[in-house]
């Protein structure tokens, strides 16, 4: 069909929707309102005319070619944010309920490498000089259902958008995934996207950049824009299920970046100094006013990948790192780490465990090599009566669980207070030194499963069948009871 038959098509249905409409209204008419009628029909016809060359005036870049159409928008988005598209042939323009093209299968290149790939996109336009493609103004842009891939060449990629030219129009981005991937192109992981907009405030008279995310199932949200000079970045990172936020300054010198940041965790408040080099991440966590004594140094170098975390506190809270919502918890539960070219070490020192005085001593230690996560020497005391340490242990995923599966070596310094703890008979209390066993611990069901127990390297059948299975409780106070009575089960079969 030709451009000058299809213009005429939408004539005529116009034409004929119009004549409807009056054919409607005519029947009604009587000999009282026929003269006033004609008294206003200079009113119903400017209406109409108005109307017709309205819609006809909307409806002109549905005769643009599709090719001159590409061209123009590609070339909009290359000046105005610095993007690079690449669009399918078939690309449709609606006028309602404001004038905008909708293509689908769309791309975004960066150096001839495809960054993302959009399902659909719409892109809205001014009312403005619809009469010439050449006159076409975007205004705002939608990109739905899009999958980003990113690396360390271009990380960045949200934060450079920020700095472009928003006063026009602003691009919002739904329903999305963002796929970080390292230098083999192997995801690492994988961050959801359910509404992200940059803007331009006319208040603050800047950018601003707003996202509502979702990673490792954590959700968090994002807000950010630059300093007057351009040469800082502000953010605010909410966590509510954590109840984290984070408020950081990034600044940008030569080819470093050198940011602070606020951690407010609960009532615990952190400051951490950071600086991005190249493929190096270098950070020192510490809050010299309150907690001196709490510190946490630690390197990613990702290229290749290498990391360590060290650190010092006066407590440590396992929830923050095995709970069932911790972020650590979640990294392992997706196997992403069981990667041969990931090599990470963490070792922290804690004088006390959170929520339970009775641990202390805590050096918790975490290495992940050749696909492999284990915690090895990972060692702490109970009281003054008995020391713990883990060996030939490891962190894998069963069926959707996590679990810590291992050998423990536990040195009894004193079993007088042992059995003074447990209030065990006395006629039972007979000397221990040393307790080796085999175990399985899965940290979302918090079942225990003990094996092959040793008892000064004796096994008792009575006392494997006793201690087979711990299942602990919720209540700290249920899990003493329980213990206390679990344990001296075990004591007076194994003292006969």
């Amino acid at each position: 069909m030709s451009k000058t038959n299809f213009f005429v098509k939408h004539l005529k249905n116009i034409n004929k929707f119009i004549n409807i409409l009056l054919e409607k209204n005519l029947n009604k008419l009587n000999s009282k309102n026929l003269s006033y009628l004609f008294k206003n029909n200079k009113i119903i016809l400017t209406f109409v005319a108005l109307f017709v060359i309205s819609v006809s005036y909307l409806l002109l870049p549905t005769f643009f070619n599709q090719t001159d159409i590409s061209k123009r928008l590609k070339n909009e988005f290359q000046v105005k944010y610095d993007l690079n598209f690449k669009f399918s042939q078939n690309i449709k323009y609606n006028f309602f309920p404001r004038p905008h093209f909708i293509t689908t299968d769309s791309k975004i290149l960066d150096n001839k490498k495809e960054i993302a790939e959009i399902s659909k996109l719409k892109i809205f336009i001014s009312f403005d000089n619809l009469f010439s493609i050449k006159d076409i103004e975007i205004r705002d842009m939608i990109l739905e259902n899009t999958n980003f891939n990113l690396d360390t060449k271009n990380y960045n990629f949200f934060i450079e958008l920020l700095n472009r030219g928003f006063q026009g129009g602003k691009i919002t981005i739904n329903n999305s995934n963002v796929f970080f991937k390292n230098i083999e192109d192997e995801v690492l992981f994988i961050a959801k996207i359910f509404k992200m907009k940059y803007y331009f405030d006319s208040k603050k008279l800047k950018n601003i950049f707003y996202s509502e995310n979702e990673i490792f199932n954590i959700p968090f949200s994002v807000e950010s824009f630059f300093s007057e000079d351009n040469k800082k970045n502000l953010s605010k990172i909410n966590l509510d299920l954590m109840k984290l936020n984070i408020e950081n300054e990034l600044i940008f010198e030569n080819n470093k970046k050198i940011g602070k940041s606020k951690l407010n965790l609960n009532k615990i408040k952190r400051l951490v100094d950071y600086k991005i080099e190249k493929n190096l991440f270098d950070f020192h966590i510490f809050d010299k006013i309150d907690q001196p004594d709490v510190t946490y140094k630690g390197k990613f170098n990702f290229k290749p990948f290498y990391a360590n975390l060290e650190g010092n506190s006066d407590q440590i809270n396992l929830n923050y790192l095995f709970g069932s919502n911790a972020i650590l918890a979640q990294l392992l539960k997706t196997e992403i780490l069981n990667n041969k070219n990931i090599d990470f070490k963490l070792n922290i020192n804690a004088e006390s465990v959170y929520k339970n005085s009775n641990f202390k001593n805590v050096s918790l230690n975490l290495k992940i090599q050749e696909g492999l996560i284990d915690t090895d020497k990972t060692k702490f005391q109970w009281k003054d009566i008995a020391d713990f340490e883990l060996l030939e242990s490891l962190i894998f995923v069963r069926n959707g669980e996590l679990v810590l599966d291992g050998k423990l070596k536990i040195k009894v310094r004193d079993y007088n207070n042992l059995y003074k703890f447990l209030l065990t008979p006395k006629n039972y209390r007979n000397q221990v030194n040393q307790i080796d066993l085999n175990f399985t611990y899965s940290f979302d069901q918090k079942i225990a499963e003990l094996k092959d127990i040793k008892i000064d390297n004796k096994i008792n059948d009575n006392v494997n069948k006793i201690l087979s299975n711990i299942i602990l409780k919720k209540d700290d106070l249920q899990n003493k009871i329980y213990f206390k009575n679990l344990l001296n089960q075990a004591i007076k079969s194994y003292a006969g």
